[in-house]
């Protein structure tokens, strides 16, 4: 298909089918993302112990803090680039890319050689026991090294996506997938290597799906080029309009890093493997969401620079249907299967803590009912670019209230009782989403043509 024809089906095209060739490829990716960290979690709960997914579970904080500045930058930019190249402003376009990429690059660079250099600060900072600390720290320094390929490559997907490249995304994230799976069976299955196995099995996948990407630019038929960054002065501008999805990313870290805290205080290491479990539910949703949700900002991007307020509207209800039907189908598992799930992730010398994971599923569930609405009223206001409504939705449901929610709970609450405070959160957060896209709807803000 021409960039011609693909511009005008994202403009003019069937709402549902447009929409399902835009998502199903980046659901298929982002799924294949998933079942790779699934089965992560599965050969460390198994073949590690219980110890290696509290470990991995103790990072995610720090961690995702250089995923929030990555989706900062590749969101924002994403979003810009798609509202250039609906203006058919492709060298402006190619400018936002050279610009994401080299920054994105120095960020992953500048927490590589931090975390190198301050490793036992940083882990202490994230509340880790001694006991784990010899666990984690190579495993910390091989992904370290690891993160800098990653966010470049997430970063680049997202750019592809924008020009007619949802194949080439979707090839690359599968393969990549595939490939973590197998090198996790060989690296800690066969090789018994641990969690440094699953770090290197992280590091080679990643390598190939970054691989991948970079053949976009073999192609004969693009928009997109590389160009040397000129004015730097945009990059603001594009870092303000992601600004939203950081803040909802490394919100999101800090609310686990506070969860961290009052688990281990209160049921020692066993409290933060057993949420590791639900932690792995709630990133495999967010993940379906993130696919939905990376369709929707491309084709409202794309129709807010053409002036197309009711396609928006159309695409926006099309992506809020299908979450719904993933929260759904979520929360009927956590209800009606929780052993099982348990099982997947913990061995059977693990009982006691995957007792304690069947009750936190019991407190949590209502939360996967609204999260993806959420994520997704969010992301249409990046998309229509307005970042503040956005980032206060981001801060609403990723910091204020879980953490407000979370503290006060803990005094007024048995343990583990306070867990109720996530999905509470959640739910106010979605009356507060609701009425900001409400107020920033499409036919208040464009003017057709």
């Amino acid at each position: 298909m021409s960039d011609t024809t693909e511009n005008g089906l994202i403009q003019s095209g069937p709402i549902l089918s447009t929409f399902s060739r835009f998502a199903l490829p980046s659901i298929l990716g982002l799924l294949a993302i998933t079942t790779a960290s699934i089965v992560d979690g599965i050969f460390v709960g198994h073949f590690v112990n219980s110890d290696g997914l509290a470990a991995i579970n103790l990072l995610i904080p720090y961690l995702t803090i250089v995923f929030g500045f990555a989706l900062m930058i590749a969101i924002g930019g994403a979003v810009r680039c798609g509202h250039y190249l609906g203006q058919a402003m492709a060298e402006q376009a190619s400018s936002v890319l050279s610009k994401c990429l080299a920054a994105v690059l120095m960020v992953g660079i500048s927490f590589m050689l931090l975390s190198w250099w301050q490793d036992q600060t940083i882990l202490r900072l994230l509340g880790t026991p001694n006991s784990l600390l010899p666990l984690i720290l190579p495993y910390f320094h091989v992904i370290a090294a690891v993160l800098v390929i990653q966010i470049f490559t997430m970063v680049l997907y997202y750019f592809v996506r924008q020009d007619n490249g949802q194949k080439l995304g979707t090839t690359a994230l599968v393969t990549g997938a595939l490939m973590n799976i197998v090198l996790d069976a060989l690296f800690i299955g066969y090789f018994n290597m641990g969690l440094v196995g699953a770090a290197w099995a992280t590091a080679i996948a990643q390598t190939v799906q970054l691989v991948i990407l970079i053949s976009y630019f073999l192609r004969q038929q693009r928009l997109l080029y590389w160009s040397w960054p000129g004015d730097w002065a945009e990059l603001k501008h594009i870092s303000f309009n992601g600004l939203s999805e950081c803040i909802n990313e490394i919100s999101g870290g800090l609310v686990i890093l506070v969860l961290n805290w009052l688990l281990i205080t209160q049921l020692d290491v066993d409290g933060i493997a057993a949420f590791a479990v639900i932690n792995y539910m709630i990133f495999v949703s967010l993940m379906l969401y993130y696919g939905i949700a990376d369709a929707l900002h491309l084709l409202v991007s794309h129709n807010h620079g053409a002036g197309k307020p009711q396609r928006i509207t159309q695409f926006l209800f099309t992506a809020i249907a299908m979450v719904l039907l993933i929260s759904l189908g979520m929360t009927l598992v956590l209800l009606l299967c929780p052993e099982s799930l348990t099982q997947l992730f913990l061995n059977e010398a693990a009982q006691g803590t995957a007792e304690l994971s069947v009750h936190f599923a019991q407190l949590v569930w209502p939360l996967f009912l609204i999260n993806g609405v959420n994520v997704i009223l969010s992301i249409y206001l990046t998309a229509m670019q307005k970042p503040k409504p956005s980032m206060l939705i981001a801060l609403s449901r990723g910091l204020i209230l879980p953490v407000g929610l979370l503290l006060l709970f803990t005094f007024i609450l048995s343990s583990p009782l306070f867990l109720v405070a996530l999905p509470l959160a959640e739910w106010l957060t979605f009356s507060l989403a609701a009425a900001l896209c409400w107020r920033y709807r499409p036919t208040k803000l464009i003017t057709v043509n």
